[in-house]
């Protein structure tokens, strides 16, 4: 009678955990897919809401080389630096699926996105990013 009891308990508590398991793992995935949505979410609204918007990294050489694009031209980006936030990976996760692309910088104006460094330094060297900007140029400084 005792076997059976101990049976009976180890069969409760296996079918208890794995209940609790699923209901975790449940949750887990609806939090994660609702971090995902506030992370686009976050992106649209960053990429709306500024005139130039770069997701970038603090470290990231191609960022600086893109960020410097603009201080040539005196415009002051909205610049999210990815590794300094504790959601950088989700919002970074939401870029690749929004513009194609994981790498940083990504640069956006006027709502439109540009690309990532070269294609940044690319349009500056043709006048499409002050034509973007809607700014003239007068001597325009190599890079």
């Amino acid at each position: 009678m005792a076997a059976a009891r101990t049976t009976i308990l180890s069969i409760l508590v296996i079918t208890t955990a794995a209940s609790l398991w699923c209901v975790s793992s449940s949750s887990s995935s609806s939090s994660s897919s609702s971090a995902d949505a506030a992370a686009a979410e976050f992106v649209k609204k960053t990429v709306s809401s500024h005139k130039i918007a770069i997701f970038s990294k603090s470290y990231c050489p191609y960022c600086r080389k893109a960020k410097n694009v603009f201080k040539s031209l005196n415009q002051v980006p909205h610049v999210v630096e990815l590794d300094e936030r504790d959601d950088g990976s989700i919002i970074q996760d939401a870029l690749s699926e929004i513009v194609g692309r994981r790498t940083v910088p990504q640069v956006f104006i006027n709502g439109k996105h540009i690309g990532g460094s070269d294609d940044t330094v690319e349009a500056y060297e043709s006048g499409e990013l002050a034509k973007l900007l809607g700014i003239e140029l007068e001597g325009k400084d190599d890079l």
